[in-house]
């Protein structure tokens, strides 16, 4: 099994890419706390984000927020309560069910999976909080745009 640990989007593209041309799939994880929901993959790589990191914009009194998909939930939601905010769709921890440390979790794979807590009835989903991305589709396709509502 080979993991691949890319640092920049560049290669992130490159290695889709890669795997796109040889047919072969990918397990695509951040710190693969939500491993243990649905299927175990059959793959033989791995797509590891996690050193795709950081919050790159942050403007409290906008209520806007960038982030790299590793970057972990723990350190968004304390970068927010350090200014009296919180994510509105209060993102799901599923430790009690299925195990793992405190602090882990990514802005990806909350955005990848569309886990939203209790208050999505009335905030609505994680997805729903989104105004714009940059990904790669699973053709190796270099993706960027806005997703608000047209």
């Amino acid at each position: 099994m080979t993991t691949f640990t890319p640092s920049t989007s560049a290669e992130v593209l490159s290695t889709v890419q890669w795997a796109a041309a040889e047919e072969t799939p990918l397990e695509i994880l951040g710190h693969g706390s939500k491993r243990g929901i649905g299927r175990p993959l059959q793959t033989e790589h791995t797509l590891d984000l996690s050193k795709l990191s950081g919050v790159t914009l942050y403007e409290p009194a906008e209520l806007v927020l960038s982030a790299r998909a590793g970057t972990p939930l723990a350190e968004i939601e304390k970068l927010l309560a350090e200014n009296g905010q919180q994510f509105a769709f209060e993102p799901m921890d599923y430790r009690a069910l299925l195990g793992g440390e405190p602090g882990r979790g990514t802005i990806g794979g909350v955005l990848a999976s569309n886990l939203s807590g209790p208050r999505r009835l009335k905030a609505g989903a994680a997805r729903d909080h989104i105004l714009g991305i940059a990904a790669v589709s699973g053709r190796g396709q270099d993706l960027e745009g806005d997703v608000g509502q047209h």
